[in-house]
């Protein structure tokens, strides 16, 4: 059986298991749709915690990035997983106690329903941004092994979220993740253990790639390149810092994993599901750089210097061409290809988001290996897709719709408004999938900065001062948010060049500094918050001091 048969089962299979367990875990009430009842065990919400937050970013473009940036690839790697552990210990039990539903539901309960309406376009904003990477991943995949247009793949992916997000909410999501958890790790492991077994003989990636490391140092500066561990030669020190910290701060502001705390039973299962989830993806990030290093030395022994039309003849090369993801181009007319560092003589062109996805074909695995894989891709960009219009779902339907505009809605129809307003985000998610604003880690990569300019301050300060109010809060998150949109904007489309050469992935973490600014400079310049508001932010900190009481008199 070919790489199409493989895909088509593994597909089959992955998919179905996914709408089965959404039909046994369909939402019956509003808990049930937004937080999953709250009941959902610390290892299985670790797992799908994991699987929310490794998205088609993790999963298809990191290692892709890592193979073509090298040392400047750590900021993925320092970022996201550095981000994960501020957002476990500094965020995430303080608002499982809070114990809303959504992050615009705390904001509006810490602060007003003004701020909530500001939080909620945030939510959205970034939510959006963030759903067209993992969107664009699917097409990708689609794109390649079941030889669709790109458009086609999007409009499967959105039909199986439509189904097991729309029916079973957070619940559903919920136990689908824990499985896409499942499907993803074994399916990033496999070939990479098998890799490392065909170029080193030692089948364990993280103790091998040091091996090929330093060989593929070698052909980078004999090619032209700086050695593929040079420091810097991808972002200056400055940027470095400046990325890391931005996909930090951002990685513990994004919605779509904070909500995941909300449904655990207590906030102590919300700190251990925070450690299960931590583990379960540290095994990911740690096999990225392995991966990351034998995909670029297999593809360059692969083509570089290697016939045209036997190079064109190779079934994968054929396969991601057809995609428009691989561009072959004999500019010299010398029969043979040569990969360089100049745009005016490199005859080689590799989308990063390829580099997973191709990996086993570029190293002759089975085709059931590279199936598996497609799967796995699939399963990291939908996981993380559904969480994510969960959140567009519930800014519409729960905040807006039900605590602003329709209050004396019943659970039904609370229940109806959360499921219109998932599929139409799952509409809005498709169009974006089909015309995103950029690869996968690239598009993600600007989520993080939002997310770091707009939620990461409020929320922080929310906790651990007291003085903070909503004039502050709407006032820092305005301007944060529209900093960065701004500067990303003017950058990426407006031919702006980067101020004091800030990379626009970098520039998150000045709107952040300037949304806290903004928010303590105007707190203190406006009336402080209520009595009752200050002992509830100060009860949410310590254990026993919180009491129902206060949360009574505030929501009413």
């Amino acid at each position: 059986m070919g790489t199409l048969g493989w895909t088509l089962v593994w597909v089959i299979i992955t998919f179905g298991l996914y709408i089965g367990i959404a039909i046994r875990s369909r939402a019956k009430d509003t808990s049930d749709y937004y937080v999953a009842g709250g009941g959902v065990p610390a290892i299985a919400n670790g797992a799908a915690v994991a699987a929310d937050w490794m998205s088609a970013a993790s999963f298809i473009s990191m290692a892709g990035l890592v193979s073509f940036m090298g040392y400047g690839g750590s900021v993925y790697l320092m970022g996201w997983t550095g981000g994960y552990v501020l957002l476990a210990l500094l965020l995430a039990p303080y608002l499982r106690k809070f114990g809303k539903y959504t992050v615009p539901d705390f904001v509006g309960d810490r602060y007003s329903d003004g701020a909530r309406i500001v939080a909620v376009i945030a939510a959205i904003f970034v939510s959006l941004t963030y759903v067209a990477g993992q969107m664009r991943g699917v097409g990708v995949v689609f794109s390649r092994f079941l030889e669709v247009s790109v458009t086609i793949g999007v409009i499967i992916g959105m039909a199986v979220v439509l189904f097991y997000a729309v029916l079973g909410g957070m619940k559903g999501i919920t136990w689908t993740q824990v499985a896409q958890y499942s499907v993803l790790i074994v399916a990033y492991l496999i070939p990479a253990v098998a890799i490392a077994a065909n170029l080193t003989g030692n089948p364990i990636p993280h103790l091998s790639f040091g091996e090929i490391l330093g060989e593929l140092d070698g052909i980078q500066e004999d090619l032209g390149f700086a050695a593929y561990s040079a420091e810097f030669a991808t972002f200056s020190r400055m940027n470095l810092f400046l990325i890391t910290a931005t996909l930090m701060f951002g990685t513990a502001g994004l919605p779509h994993v904070i909500v995941r705390f909300y449904t655990t039973r207590t906030v102590k299962e919300a700190r251990r599901s925070a450690f299960f989830a931590l583990f379960l993806i540290a095994i990911l990030y740690t096999t990225a750089p392995a991966i990351g290093i034998f995909a670029k030395y297999n593809i360059i022994d692969t083509i570089n210097g290697q016939p045209v039309e036997e190079v064109q003849s190779i079934d994968w090369v054929e396969g991601w061409s057809n995609a428009d993801l691989l561009t072959l181009e004999d500019k010299n007319a010398d029969g043979i290809i040569s990969y360089t560092p100049d745009a005016e003589t490199n005859e080689m062109i590799v989308d990063r988001d390829i580099m997973v996805l191709a990996n086993p074909e570029i190293a002759g695995l089975p085709t059931i290996v590279v199936g598996l894989v497609a799967a796995g891709g699939l399963a990291a960009a939908l996981s993380t897709a559904s969480g994510l219009l969960l959140v567009i779902s519930s800014s519409i339907a729960h905040d807006l719709g039900y605590k602003l505009v329709w209050k004396e809605a019943t659970e039904s129809q609370r229940l109806l408004m959360g499921r219109v307003a998932m599929a139409g985000a799952i509409m809005v998610a498709g169009y974006f999938g089909i015309n995103p604003p950029g690869f996968v880690g690239e598009v993600v990569a600007l989520a993080f900065g939002l997310a770091a300019a707009s939620f990461f301050p409020i929320l922080t300060l929310g906790i651990f001062w007291k003085r903070a109010n909503a004039a502050g809060a709407m006032a820092g998150m305005t301007v944060g948010l529209s900093f960065a949109a701004f500067y990303m904007y003017m950058v990426i489309w407006g031919g702006m060049e980067p101020w004091f050469g800030i990379d626009k992935a970098g520039i998150g973490i000045i709107a952040a500094l300037l949304n806290g600014i903004v928010m303590v400079a105007v707190s203190l310049m406006t009336a402080p918050p209520s009595e009752e508001l200050q002992e509830l932010v100060e009860g949410v900190r310590y254990p026993g001091s919180y009491t129902a009481e206060v949360r009574e008199t505030l929501a009413n």
